[in-house]
Order: C-alpha cells, then structure tokens, then sequence
C-alpha cells in the first residue's frame, strides 16, 4: 500500500505528470508516458530505466 500523502507529492520523472497507484500490479502508472513504476517492499521505483511500458489495453482501463 501506498501512503496516500506519499502519492500526492510523487509524480512521473519523465513527465512530471501525477501518478495513479495500481494495487493489483503494485505498480504506480502514469498515462502521460505510457509507463508503469515498480513498488518493492512499499518503495516505489521512480527510475525510468526500470519502468515498464504501458499497453495500449492498459491505459483504456
């Protein structure tokens, strides 16, 4: 889990867009560059390098 007051000041490194929080896949999604950041042991990964893109089905969702 993501601490809400956490979220509210992370944003995309790459766009600076905000960020919606993925509890299925433990995952921080920002639809603005299609990338998907990695939360391990409750530590988002805001690393660019280690983001995964996005799908097109994903970001209907």
């Amino acid at each position: 889990m993501i601490d809400k007051r956490l979220l509210d000041i992370l944003v995309c490194p790459v766009t600076k867009a905000p960020l919606e929080w993925r509890p299925d896949r433990n995952e921080l999604w920002c639809k603005a560059s299609r990338l998907a950041y990695p939360v391990r042991d409750g530590i988002p990964v805001m690393l660019e390098e280690e983001a995964r893109p996005l799908t097109d089905e994903e970001l209907a969702r």
